[in-house]
Formats: structure tokens, sequence, C-alpha cells
């Protein structure tokens, strides 16, 4: 008897293929989000599918490679989703912190997660701080806002839009195994 294959998937479940898909069928659908300070942001899948790869693109250019966390700490917004798909869509590990935490339990977090780089609300700085000098594997520190928006601090650090500026959005996605991790979180208290 023939081997008999399955035909409805060839192609590995990566998130990659979400996004190209939103962007392929319905690119002008809109998007809507609200930033942390309370700024409405609107776009459409294409717009975030290339922002997306710019962000890949930055990553690749810092060294992140595939397996790499990359940490996010803030609120749901256009940039955060940006980076979202940006980081899992290379194969690094999306790594969301809480910042309702307190900041030794997310410094204890990011650290023992091996956190290489921090993708930040403004709000957020003064944990970025925290985070910078307790989390020895953090290198990099990106401000999710614009260079008007960027908070003053006393480490280096860049706002996303710049962060992601020089980058034309050419990355190559998935190609990776679809059991990989793409997101990591912590759901219990580790200090007690």
């Amino acid at each position: 008897m023939a081997e008999l294959f399955g035909l409805m998937q060839d192609a590995a479940l990566t998130v990659d293929r979400f996004l190209d898909h939103g962007a392929t069928w319905h690119g002008d659908r809109e998007i809507v989000s609200r930033d942390g300070d309370g700024t409405v942001t609107r776009t459409d899948y294409r717009t975030l599918h290339h922002t997306a790869r710019q962000v890949s693109d930055a990553l690749l250019a810092a060294g992140i490679a595939p397996g790499d966390r990359v940490a996010t700490l803030g609120w749901n917004g256009a940039r955060h989703m940006a980076a979202w798909y940006g980081t899992t869509n290379i194969g690094a590990v999306l790594h969301t912190l809480n910042p309702r935490l307190f900041p030794e339990q997310i410094a204890w977090i990011a650290a023992h997660a091996g956190d290489r780089l921090l993708l930040a609300d403004p709000a957020c700085a003064a944990l970025a701080a925290r985070l910078v000098r307790d989390v020895p594997t953090l290198e990099t520190v990106v401000f999710l806002c614009a260079r008007d928006a960027l908070p003053v601090v006393d480490f280096p650090a860049v706002a996303f839009d710049d962060w992601i500026a020089p980058h034309v959005g050419i990355a190559a996605w998935g190609g990776f195994d679809e059991r990989l991790a793409c997101g990591l979180c912590y759901g219990q208290d580790p200090l007690m």
C-alpha cells in the first residue's frame, strides 16, 4: 500500500505566517491601539507587517539570534505589537515582563530568563533603569516611542522610531521548527 500524506498544510505553523496572511489578504484593514500615555494609533496590517520587518532587521543588527530572549515592558500599543511580531518571526523569544510586579521580581525574572534586549514603554523608565542595573545579560534598551517622547535616563537608550528607521525590512522570517518557543512569561512569583 502506498504512503498517504496529508495535503492540507505544507509549511510549518510559525507566527510569521499569520502576519503575512494579514498583510496579503487584509492589508488595508485598520488596526486601532492605545498607548500607555493615551495616544491612539491607527495603522493597518500592511504597515504593521513592514514595521515588524524593520524590527526584525534591527534585532538582527543588534546581534539577536534565534532562541535569544527579547523582553518587553509596557502596555499593548502599536509599537509593542510590531516588536512582538518582529521578534518572534526571526525565531527569537519574546519575553513579556509584567510592569505590575514588584521591581525586584521583574529584575529577577529578566535575569533568570537571560534577556538581552529590552523594549520598554517610556512610562516604565524607572523600572528599565533598575533592569539595566540588575540584569547582567541586558545589552540594549529601546523605548517604545518617537524621539520627542524619549525619557531622560542615565543609561544608553534609543527611541523605537529611530532604532528601526535605518532598516528597510528585508529580514527572512520563518524557516525554523514550528515547535520552537516564540514567547516566554513567568506565571508565579519566583521569590516565593
